[in-house]
């Protein structure tokens, strides 16, 4: 489900059918009462062209940004731009809502975004120096963008291993809870125990980490 976290929710403005008046709630005594009314006569007028614009951008037909863009692009505005604006009135005058009340759905998505920036700065970590690809060919830029993954994939199956160790050799049940906790409500994307700036030994007795693998350097490295 798409659930975005909305800047300054308190300035967002939230819109009632027709019939529902702010007075109706007003009324009833809702706490939170609708700024404005949906025009549905222009969504029903327009309903086979959203849908339309919908299944265009759905089956990959044309990129949703070169259909906004040409919407954007007329001198007047256009009857299916209008449209959707209404419609998305709709939409998200009920996720806000959803969004103010319930507790579940605002920490599932606070902790998506801390993921989401977490990953971010990790890639900056990874590519520290720049985060611009600095190459002029395409095919050297893949090249960057691939060794980069690379190292940030490494890393994060160092982390599995490391920590599906710490669980195997946990001294209690009690313990190997706590450690199934935390890895559940953080995440393995983590690099601070990760020298990028120091030499790199790869020698068979360096390799002997806390992970446990203790086999030669070239069966550790025979990946079929």
């Amino acid at each position: 489900m798409f659930a975005p976290r909305i800047k300054s929710l308190g300035r967002q403005h939230l819109y009632t059918f027709p019939g529902n008046s702010k007075k109706l709630y007003k009324e009833k005594k809702y706490p939170i009462l609708p700024d404005g009314v949906i025009n549905i006569q222009l969504i029903t007028e327009n309903w086979d062209e959203i849908l339309r614009f919908i299944a265009t951008i759905k089956l990959k037909e044309t990129p949703a940004s070169q259909l906004f863009r040409r919407l954007n692009s007329y001198s007047k505005a256009h009857p299916l731009w209008e449209a959707l604006k209404e419609f998305g009135k709709v939409v998200k005058s009920i996720f806000i809502l959803h969004y103010i009340d319930d507790l579940n759905l605002r920490q599932a998505i606070e902790k998506q975004l801390n993921k989401i920036e977490s990953a971010q700065k990790f890639s900056n970590a990874v590519a520290f120096g720049s985060q611009e690809l600095r190459q002029a060919d395409r095919e050297e830029q893949n090249i960057v963008v691939a060794c980069r993954r690379l190292i940030k994939n490494s890393i994060i199956c160092w982390n599995y291993l490391y920590l599906s160790q710490k669980i195997v050799n946990a001294p209690s049940p009690a313990h190997k809870k706590e450690i199934l906790n935390a890895v559940q409500n953080g995440s393995v994307v983590a690099w601070r125990h990760i020298n990028f700036y120091g030499e790199y030994d790869f020698s068979d007795e360096k390799l002997k980490d806390s992970v446990g693998v203790t086999a030669p350097l070239t069966q550790r490295l025979r990946i079929a």
